[in-house]
Parts: structure tokens; C-alpha cells; sequence
């Protein structure tokens, strides 16, 4: 089968973020190779002009198109309003056991809160909802343990008060998802 990677995919202009720093906390979590590659791709056909935000599972059937050969896995890292129609906004969105997600940095800045800029913040948050999705990818769903990084975030809050990593039972269902 060969070597397997995860791809995260950071849409071109997102250079405040340290992707060194994000690739080296997902390859400790999630035990496989993890690439980081600046990618373009056009968003403008996921925009829905009455809610002014972007369509995430569009943008997701999109990037099937546009993964890497080698990627296990890819996770989309962009900068707008992601929504699904039966939620106001997502943080994120992957495929339950599939090969892709997103993630949206739009919500996670202070500056979405009227708040001032903080980019400690900004990447702790980031790294959090990255690791959450690439679990869903890797058949993870939502846990229980409000410190496991699986668990629900309906707000910014929310993601705050979650860990950095996975809980001990979710590390163990990742464990056996990646020896298949």
C-alpha cells in the first residue's frame, strides 16, 4: 500500500497561522506522516449569497477532486463563513470515515467577537477543530468527555474549554482505525 499521509491543505493567503507548529501536533495525535501544502481552490461556486456564508459538505465534495494521491487523509484549513442548512454556522465539517474536512478560521479569531486580535488563541482553537474533524474522518464521533477534543462545540466557548487531545477512549478507536 506504501507510505500514508495526512494532507493539511491551507488555502492560499492564511500566513498568520504556524503550519509547522499544526502539522507536528496532528502527526503526534494522529501517528501517520502529515504534509502541509498551501492549495487554490476557488470557493466562489459554495457561496450562498442569502445566508452570505459557504457551503461546507459542496466544498467538501469539491476537494475529493483535488486530494493529494498519497493522502489517507486531507483537511481544507480556509478563512470564511462555513455553514450546513440545518445549522447556523460550523466550525468545521468531515466526512464520517471518509477521506476529507474542513476547517474555517472565520469563527475562531477574536475579530469575529469584536474582540482584539489574538493569535495564541486563534492557533489553539484552530489546532483543536483540526484535530476534531480529522478524528471524524478516521470514524470518531462526538464525545462525552468535555476535555476530549471529540466533544461538541456549538460555540467559541466551547472549543476553549475542550483539551488538546483525544481522550483515552478515543484514542484507542483511533488506534484501531489506523490498523486497518
Amino acid at each position: 500500500m506504501g507510505e500514508r499521509f495526512i494532507y493539511l491543505l491551507f488555502r492560499e493567503n492564511l500566513d498568520e497561522v504556524d503550519t509547522e507548529a499544526i502539522r507536528l501536533q496532528v502527526e503526534e495525535e494522529f501517528l501517520l506522516p502529515t504534509r502541509v501544502q498551501k492549495i487554490k481552490i476557488d470557493l466562489r461556486p459554495y457561496f450562498d449569497a442569502n445566508r452570505r456564508q459557504f457551503h461546507s459538505t459542496m466544498i467538501l465534495k469539491g476537494l475529493l477532486k483535488k486530494v493529494p494521491p498519497k493522502a489517507e487523509k486531507a483537511l481544507l484549513i480556509v478563512d470564511v463563513d462555513l455553514f450546513i442548512p440545518i445549522l447556523t454556522f460550523v466550525f468545521g465539517e468531515a466526512q464520517l470515515g471518509g477521506k476529507v474536512g474542513i476547517v474555517s478560521l472565520a469563527r475562531l479569531r477574536q475579530e469575529f467577537y469584536s474582540l482584539p486580535p489574538n493569535l495564541a488563541l486563534l492557533h489553539r482553537r484552530l489546532i483543536k477543530e483540526i484535530k476534531h474533524e480529522l478524528g471524524h474522518t478516521f470514524g470518531l464521533i462526538h464525545c462525552s468527555q468535555r476535555e476530549c477534543v471529540m466533544s461538541v462545540a456549538h460555540n467559541v466557548l466551547a472549543v476553549d474549554q475542550k483539551g488538546m487531545g483525544l481522550c483515552r477512549g478515543c484514542k484507542d478507536f483511533l488506534l484501531k482505525a489506523l490498523k486497518r
